[in-house]
């Protein structure tokens, strides 16, 4: 009488535990559940790539810097650079107001306006 028992109730709890499994993996395949989980996925990957892709550059910025420093004190130029900031009464000219060829006419024809109607 007891094994009787024993062994229904263990069946009884085989069938509750593999329905309830079974319930599981059939709401996790329905479209809506996949399409959510392929978003999930398509957004974490979409990070991950942005992450990768923001420290890379930051990485290729300091390196480029470095080198950058490198080459100036290799070629002498940072001490020409200061040299030249240096020198009292030296300016830099950068466009010539006394020659009237070298003039930069400002007024255009072309509107930065983005907002204009076309």
């Amino acid at each position: 009488m007891f094994r009787r028992t024993f062994w229904f109730g263990t069946g009884m709890a085989a069938g509750v535990w593999a329905t309830t499994k079974v319930n599981r993996k059939l709401k996790q395949l329905t479209p809506d559940s996949l399409a959510a989980t392929a978003a999930n996925k398509a957004l974490d990957a979409g990070t991950r790539i942005r992450d990768r892709a923001v420290g890379f550059a930051l990485d290729v910025r300091d390196n480029m810097a470095q080198r950058e420093a490198e080459l100036d004190d290799a070629l002498g130029l940072k001490a020409l650079v200061d040299r030249q900031l240096a020198a009292p009464g030296r300016r830099a000219a950068i466009e010539n107001r006394n020659n009237p060829e070298s003039v930069v006419d400002d007024r255009t024809t072309y509107s930065y306006n983005r907002n204009e109607d076309h």
